[in-house]
């Protein structure tokens, strides 16, 4: 992914909700598991992690970009943002690289 898809996905990603929290358990399979359908569903997904999770926000964005195949597109703050194209729903057309 280049600067300027990353660019039009932070973008996307301002308007999103965020959809799933991580708690006080961090990663578990259940979550990974929702993490990888809702990135199927909408190739985009805003994670927020909570103040009583313990682990830092960019271990855990990396950890589920590696186990969903997604990308991450940014971590502010206690905000993750991950991309995945869908292979049934595609919806986000990147720019041309």
């Amino acid at each position: 992914m280049n600067s300027k898809q990353r660019a039009y996905l932070k973008s996307l990603a301002m308007n999103t909700d965020t959809i799933l929290n991580i708690g006080k358990a961090s990663l578990t399979p259940e979550l990974t598991a929702s993490v990888d359908e809702a990135l199927e569903a909408r190739e985009l997904v805003k994670l927020s992690v909570l103040k009583n999770c313990q682990d830092d926000p960019r271990k855990i964005a990396a950890m589920l970009a590696e186990r969903t195949r997604s990308q991450v597109v940014q971590v502010i703050g206690k905000k993750i943002v991950l991309y995945r194209e869908s292979k049934d729903h595609k919806r986000i057309e990147l720019p041309k690289k």
